[in-house]
């Protein structure tokens, strides 16, 4: 018996040593489109290419291998697909360019033909890009994966990339099938690993030194459907991880957002009062086309008990303008609705039509002028509901935590009601740190508040 642990022991040393020899000193590029957790999922796979020897390309360096997480929520984020591999075959000639994420996984067939990409990974392989990626240096193959997603494995992912927050996706998939959307067909059904395999990843966060965990994922409120768990049950466990500091949900469904998780954020030891929910559109009618599962009254029961349990959060809200069969009179009406709810910011996004989706079915269609003039129309309110929100701010005092921004000598950060600051530092040793800070005004370009020590 220890013979045979010995030779298993060695032979997994020798295959380490062989992908270490195949990576080393390589260079790679890393490109991510789309939502939060591609970028989490994109950041795993460089930590784990970098711990075999790869680095990062810097500026005007050629790569050896290009990687680039796709996004396919619309035909605009296609197009920007296809514009970012050609860029990037381009820059890097002769480079492995690696394809994945939902556009691969929708037209894996349409990616391969890109003159120079070699490898195109479906959502069910993207656990395994890193063994690929080893595989095609040692035995230079090109391939095309692509299968069909009921038995999509799980893949875990949490890495901070080059934030200060990191990410940690606790779910994946979709069992819903909206109208309009290619989320199940892209990623697959509903799917989580187990509440003690996330507890395990946050307490690595810890020793890494992390403050800050967002939870991702597709439908996070549906969090249990493979292990039999719930979601409150997450949350409760994660907070009482020591050391982090901050978890923010990063958006959950109206309908799954309970009151029980609401009174448990409220009163929780780490849960920030910041929460992003989807409403998709503020007409009852244009929910039921889209086959939304809640109606407008709950939305709003939602949100008066957010601001009822905590006064000072911050809600992002998703909304989707210029659906098939959205009459001038449903978007005046959805438009109405969304004015008067208590959200601080909309993030608007424009119906695009996506093949295979039953909204295609819908007779009515709206004109792509008419589009934009309701998504700006949408983005007039949010912009006065997100001034209003950090007006109310000025001249309090909100913890923040610190991290490097883009501008030298400034660091910023966020409150712990996602407000946007910036501060000029005492000291170089400030990043990272969660610190008390005066919100005195605006910045030059009314992106942040200035924010000031006590």
């Amino acid at each position: 018996m220890l013979f045979r642990t010995f030779f298993v022991t060695l032979a997994s040393i020798l295959v380490q040593m062989k992908e270490e020899k195949c990576l080393k000193g390589k260079r790679a590029v890393f490109f991510t489109l789309g939502c939060k957790l591609n970028f989490a999922e994109t950041a795993t796979v460089a930590s784990r290419l970098e711990e075999l020897g790869v680095c990062r390309a810097k500026k005007g360096e050629t790569a050896d291998i290009c990687f680039v997480n796709t996004c396919s929520v619309t035909e605009v984020a296609d197009h920007k697909c296809r514009q970012t591999i050609h860029r990037l075959i381009r820059q890097n000639p002769g480079a492995l360019v690696v394809v994945t994420g939902c556009y691969a996984q929708l037209k894996p067939i349409e990616v391969s033909q890109i003159e120079g990409v070699d490898m195109v990974l479906g959502t069910a392989q993207k656990g395994k890009v890193v063994e690929k990626i080893v595989h095609y240096f040692s035995e230079h193959t090109d391939e095309t994966e692509h299968t069909e997603l009921k038995e999509a494995p799980f893949v875990p992912s949490c890495s901070c990339g080059d934030r200060t927050r990191y990410f940690l996706k606790v779910q994946d998939g979709c069992d819903y099938f909206c109208t309009y959307c290619t989320i199940p067909f892209a990623r697959g059904r509903s799917r989580n690993g187990s509440i003690a395999s996330m507890v395990a990843q946050a307490e690595e966060v810890v020793r890494k030194g992390g403050k800050e965990i967002v939870l991702t994922g597709v439908n996070i409120g549906d969090f249990g459907r493979s292990t039999g768990e719930t979601f409150i049950n997450l949350i409760r466990a994660l907070d009482e991880v020591k050391g982090i500091e901050r978890y923010r949900i990063s958006s959950i469904e109206p309908n799954l957002l309970t009151d029980e998780v609401l009174e448990f954020c409220a009163n929780s030891r780490a849960f920030m009062p910041h929460f992003h929910v989807p409403l998709q559109s503020g007409s009852d009618e244009v929910l039921k086309l889209m086959h939304r599962r809640y109606d407008t009254a709950l939305f709003e029961q939602k949100m008066k008990r957010i601001k009822e349990l905590m006064p000072d959060a911050f809600i992002g809200v998703d909304v989707i303008v210029g659906m098939r069969g959205e009459t001038d009179e449903l978007f005046q009406q959805a438009l109405d609705f969304m004015n008067r709810m208590p959200v601080s910011q909309y993030h608007v996004f424009s119906y695009s039509e996506r093949p295979g989706t039953k909204a295609l079915n819908i007779p009515l269609k709206v004109r792509p002028e008419e589009k934009h003039c309701r998504s700006q129309q949408v983005m007039k309110v949010s912009d006065s509901h997100a001034r209003a929100f950090y007006n109310r701010y000025i001249g309090s005092t909100r913890p923040v935590l610190l991290e490097h921004g883009k501008r030298k000598g400034i660091l910023g950060g966020f409150t712990d009601n996602y407000i946007r600051v910036e501060y000029i530092p005492q000291n170089e040793d400030m990043d990272n740190s969660i610190v008390p800070l005066k919100l005195i005004g605006w910045n030059t370009d009314h992106t942040a508040l200035i924010g000031e020590t006590l």
